[in-house]
């Protein structure tokens, strides 16, 4: 994602997203040598001395921020979204996306909310440092303890219904000689703007759709936890800020803490 960066869900899978047009590939090239921006200065006569075109400073400001997406990209490949990031390897990850934070500016979603739209890859979660689909909130074990393996996780949005989904695949184990159970989960949230640069999302419903072999069976809808059996931790609602956003790249930060990058 160059956002499970990436919140309100059920027990299981309840934080790897935050909150898709399909933006899944990251276009970078390395930066060139610098250049700086020239002032014109016309004579009284009216000839202007020669200069570069007004335009290259815009070109060293995108060649800078393909070089910092491709820092990020490179800090957390070899990670598997995050769940085999170390402390070293977490605060390396947050540097780069700071940098790229910092290069980006503020974000404003009442003007680029159109850059929302679509069907985002994540590429990193801090939060699955924690070995659980959960992150910093409950949910399953990855790992020995459930054979349970994460495939692909993205964030579909859609700016005019509001709609906010998380998608896993998952394949989990089963006794052998079965083969694996091939899976996917969707999360379904809606969202709503609450500050120029921050998203709450509230959860609706999980629905798993089996894959492979087993694609023909419907999908099942899972039962939602009564209220007040749901624990403190998990309300069924969360915020994020969107710290970083163009057409192909999504930084966000959550309420826990969580950096996603998609």
């Amino acid at each position: 994602m160059a956002s499970l960066n990436l919140l309100p869900h059920p027990p299981l899978f309840s934080s790897f997203l935050h909150r898709p047009h399909c933006n899944t590939h990251l276009l970078l090239t390395p930066k060139p040598s610098q250049r700086r921006p020239s002032l014109v200065v016309k004579s009284t006569v009216g000839v202007a001395d020669p200069s570069p075109s007004s335009s290259s400073y815009a070109g060293d400001t995108s060649d800078s921020i393909s070089s910092l997406k491709l820092n990020l990209l490179s800090a957390v490949s070899g990670l598997n979204r995050g769940l085999a990031a170390s402390e070293d390897d977490l605060r390396k990850a947050d540097d780069a996306a700071k940098e790229l934070e910092a290069a980006g500016g503020l974000v404003d979603l009442s003007l680029g909310l159109d850059n929302l739209q679509g069907r985002w890859k994540l590429i990193y979660s801090s939060a699955f440092s924690s070995r659980t689909l959960g992150g910093s909130r409950p949910g399953p074990p990855i790992g020995r303890l459930l054979p349970i393996t994460l495939g692909q996780v993205f964030q579909r949005i859609d700016i005019l219904s509001k709609d906010f989904d998380n998608i896993v695949e998952l394949q989990l184990g089963a006794p052998w000689p079965l083969p694996p159970l091939e899976a996917t989960a969707t999360l379904a949230h809606k969202f709503e703007l609450i500050g120029s640069s921050k998203i709450k999302i509230v959860f609706e419903k999980t629905t798993v759709k089996t894959a492979g072999n087993l694609s023909q069976l419907p999908p099942l809808e899972v039962p939602r936890i009564p209220d007040a059996l749901r624990p403190p931790s998990n309300t069924g609602s969360g915020e994020f800020e969107v710290t970083y956003l163009d057409s192909d790249t999504r930084i966000t930060r959550g309420d826990r803490g969580e950096l996603r990058s998609l």
